[in-house]
């Protein structure tokens, strides 16, 4: 769910923090994904009894981002947070999938995904906790560029920089949002907007009743806090809940995870190692793994002449074919002096 109508919110109040980008846009940036967000996007589209769909969607997607020359870190969810119970067992029971299964069955289907990104030669990270989470603080310290989900709360967990849409379709429009521009829009501080985002609803405890997103967003700027607000509101219109744990969630959307920076790593797909996988151990048709691989080369090939030609004219260079898979790539903390700057360059599975 995220946080309840904050794009909404942020469409009328704050468009300024938004802006449409396409996926070309970038090319040659560092993107962390929620994991479960992409792969439940092919699983809700898709019968459930087709188990490869979501893997074979997460072949596709990831190659044609590493065609844009986009560097995707995809991160794990670890374990969810008891305030997230309810949200988890209210969605097992509407999808039928996570909690309504064995637990072996999403830890296999998890590893089954470690195994394909590994063949694929891009990094892989199991958060301790939400991976959304982690992927707000890689993106807030500057390991990653951007981060790339559905889900809003990357905002209320400090995430700078939230891609939505970027599904990998030439012709998609990205919505890009930068946290800084929001919050000088918003004229609210960090802490301001992560109690408006549990004001608005979030998945870690109840909200208000009755209270909408223009009301909320009134609330805390004259308020300024949950607290202040609890204290002005018409409870009979606006009932709070009862042994509201709204401080618990506010600790969670707070909280950096305990990780140490990664260190990024990537390298060529293992065509052998995907057809074993895709083609002999799952029943996706090998000459159309095959015929994807053949079209990444040759797309990685273009592009490499067409840098060859502009080094020729002058043209700034960019990196060369052999670059675009490092053995190592770690990119250090930004000073929070930058990262207004960085914010202008720039489904889970249980």
């Amino acid at each position: 769910m995220g946080i309840t109508k904050l794009a909404h919110l942020i469409h009328f109040d704050a468009p300024a923090s938004m802006r449409s980008k396409e996926i070309g846009d970038y090319s040659g940036k560092i993107i962390a994904l929620d994991t479960s967000i992409v792969v439940n996007q092919f699983r809700s589209a898709l019968p459930g009894h087709l188990k490869l769909s979501p893997l074979a969607g997460l072949f596709y997607r990831t190659l044609a981002f590493l065609e844009h020359d986009i560097k995707p870190v995809f991160i794990l969810d670890g374990k969810p947070p008891i305030q997230k119970k309810a949200v988890l067992e209210k969605r097992a029971q509407s999808t039928g999938w996570s909690s309504s299964q064995s637990p072996n069955t999403g830890s296999t289907f998890k590893q089954e995904c470690l195994r394909l990104l590994h063949l694929m030669g891009v990094p892989c990270i199991k958060a301790p906790g939400e991976a959304e989470a982690l992927c707000a603080h890689l993106v807030k310290i500057g390991t990653v560029n951007a981060v790339a989900s559905e889900d809003m709360d990357t905002l209320a967990f400090g995430g700078t920089v939230l891609l939505r849409q970027l599904n990998a379709k030439r012709d998609s429009e990205i919505t890009e949002y930068s946290l800084p521009k929001l919050l000088e829009a918003l004229q609210l501080n960090y802490e301001e907007f992560v109690d408006l985002c549990i004001l608005l609803g979030c998945d870690y405890c109840d909200k208000i009743g009755g209270l909408g997103p223009s009301r909320a967003l009134k609330l805390i700027k004259e308020h300024h806090t949950i607290e202040g607000v609890m204290e002005h509101v018409n409870r009979k219109t606006h009932p709070i809940p009862l042994n509201w744990q709204y401080e618990d969630a506010r600790k969670l959307f707070f909280e950096s995870p305990k990780i140490d920076d990664p260190v990024l790593a990537w390298s060529e797909p293992d065509e052998e190692g995907l057809v074993q996988f895709l083609c002999k151990e799952k029943p996706l048709k090998e000459e159309r793994v095959r015929g994807r691989m053949k079209k990444f080369r040759e797309t990685l090939l273009k592009r490499r002449k067409q840098r060859e030609v502009n080094e020729k004219m002058g043209q700034t260079r960019q990196s060369r074919l052999e670059d675009f898979f490092p053995a190592t790539r770690k990119r250090k903390a930004e000073s929070a002096a930058v990262k207004e700057s960085s914010g202008r360059k720039q489904s889970k599975i249980k």
